[in-house]
């Protein structure tokens, strides 16, 4: 039997060469497919309070399992430093994420502190965080007095007994949908609630889903089940795709296809034709956008990842607590982001077997954010 190799933290990352010369960031840095650095994804903790089936298997992530000790993790004067520099380069739009971002201890001060940056335009940035909603009623408030300006909220079934078996740890839906509303009432939208689709698990629950948050504020979003690390056993027969999700919802509820917010958008946008707001759809399996991508992440213990699908990052931890300056940082980043060509979606393959067609291992979605 094959021994299967699980690469919850990526120990491979070296610290990124400092270009010997280097210019001041202008906002205008693309990739070797033309693509600007848009969207900063930063995972604040690799912890999580839920075991979700295709996130977080509690078969990997057992009571055993080794979190990163507290030394290991960025803090916040760190985060901020680098995404002072991602900033400098062109991002417009921080979103936190984990793990469980809401168990950070003081997570408002970081926000509060991000909240003080500004684009090169002298905007202020587009600040949001996904979380599971597990402690989002009672932390909605302050998220919105930190500076918070939206949330996304983690909900892949309306029947209690298929959401419970799916987080894997007993959470009731009724708990996330108060933490949904309680966002709605401090100011924190529009909310957009993620579904993740996985075939025979949760797919009957599409329809209940879409006739809830039908007729209210929030956008219901539907993801296809992704091959993200190792862990959550993937295979091709477990992905619904969304244009299959898009025509049971437009079969009850007509749908009409409306452009994107903006380029690079992850989510196809619908309508509902009666005016009862919005849904959207995300296809990295079947739909890939990867010439669109105009993100980075930043993990848990300040590795930057090129892509969502990576196999090993690019320590900048080490360069900060090396004494690097913020020129020597941004050059790094710069550099990074020139040298990118990750299109992993746009190039899987797919075996005869269903399974994913790539040998490398990739590094687990709960370590550097969705």
């Amino acid at each position: 039997m094959t021994e299967k190799i699980i690469l919850l933290h990526d120990g491979r990352s070296r610290p990124p060469a400092i270009p010997a010369a280097f210019e001041a960031p202008t906002g205008e840095l693309r990739d070797r497919l033309a693509r600007p650095l848009r969207d900063l994804r930063i995972s604040i903790t690799d912890r999580c309070n839920f075991r979700c089936v295709y996130c977080m298997p509690k078969e990997v992530f057992d009571k055993d399992y080794q979190y990163l000790p507290h030394s290991s993790l960025l803090t916040f004067e760190e985060i901020t430093r680098l995404a002072r520099q991602f900033v400098a380069h062109g991002v417009e739009k921080i979103r936190l994420t984990g793990g469980e971002p809401l168990l950070r201890k003081n997570i408002e001060r970081l926000i509060e502190m991000l909240t003080a940056l500004r684009t090169v335009d002298g905007k202020p940035l587009d600040l949001t965080l996904t979380t599971n909603g597990s402690l989002l009623a009672r932390k909605a408030k302050s998220l919105k007095a930190a500076g918070l300006q939206r949330v996304t909220v983690s909900l892949d079934a309306l029947d209690d007994a298929t959401f419970r078996a799916m987080n894997d740890v007993d959470f009731a839906v009724a708990d996330v949908l108060e933490g949904i509303e309680a966002a709605h009432d401090a100011g924190l939208g529009p909310i957009k609630v993620n579904m993740v689709v996985k075939a025979g698990t949760n797919e009957q629950e599409i329809l209940p889903m879409a006739r809830h948050f039908h007729g209210t504020p929030h956008i219901l979003r539907f993801i296809e089940f992704m091959d993200v690390g190792a862990s959550n056993g993937w295979n091709m027969k477990d992905v619904i795709p969304s244009a299959e999700i898009v025509r049971r919802i437009h079969a009850e509820l007509p749908l009409v296809q409306v452009d994107p917010n903006y380029t690079g958008e992850t989510a196809a946008r619908w309508r509902y034709a009666d005016g009862g707001g919005e849904v959207g759809v995300i296809s990295s399996v079947t739909q890939a956008f990867c010439r669109d991508c105009t993100r980075a992440r930043l993990s848990t213990e300040g590795k930057l990842y090129t892509c969502l699908f990576a196999t090993q990052g690019h320590d900048l931890r080490a360069l900060l607590r090396d004494g690097h300056s913020d020129e020597e940082l941004a050059a790094a980043v710069g550099a990074l982001w020139q040298a990118r060509g990750d299109r992993y979606s746009e190039l899987r393959t797919i075996n005869t077997d269903g399974l994913s067609g790539s040998a490398a291992r990739k590094v687990e979605m709960s370590y550097i954010g969705g």
